[in-house]
């Protein structure tokens, strides 16, 4: 068996496209938790605590050039090290969210195959039944 053959083999099975498409829905899932918390939470999130904005929150390690902006991308483009703490708060409250709802998902799921109810037993046919109870007469 060639290569060739083996590569395609791996390629098609089944639990290989299960993870690509679960690779590419993860991806879209992810923008779509940066957005929410980019662009829903983060502003709501900045409105309590007096109009902050974390990615805009960050600390310069070097020496700032004069008259440039007090903005996290102004100091980056000017090359000054910083330490951008606002971008962590927000990544790791991605995270947060994120790990939430699939807890969330997987406990839902748990939850509907717990309630699946059981499989009846199938009824013992006449001919069994019938069986049985010439042995237990004979028994006596």
């Amino acid at each position: 068996m060639g290569m060739m053959q083996e590569f395609k083999e791996f390629a098609v099975k089944g639990n290989v496209i299960d993870l690509a498409v679960g690779v590419i829905i993860g991806g879209a899932f992810g923008k779509i938790v940066t957005s929410m918390v980019e662009d829903i939470i983060m502003p709501v999130v900045g409105a309590v605590f007096g109009s902050l904005d974390f990615t805009n929150l960050f600390i310069a390690l070097g020496k700032v050039p004069e008259g440039t902006p007090h903005t996290l991308a102004a100091f980056k483009a000017a090359g000054v090290p910083t330490l951008a703490y606002g971008s962590f708060i927000t990544v790791a409250l991605n995270f947060t969210i994120m790990a939430f709802i699939i807890f969330i998902m997987v406990k839902q799921i748990n939850r509907l195959k717990r309630e699946a109810p059981p499989a009846a037993a199938p009824a013992t046919p006449e001919d069994i039944l019938l069986l049985r109870e010439i042995r237990d007469n004979l028994k006596k």
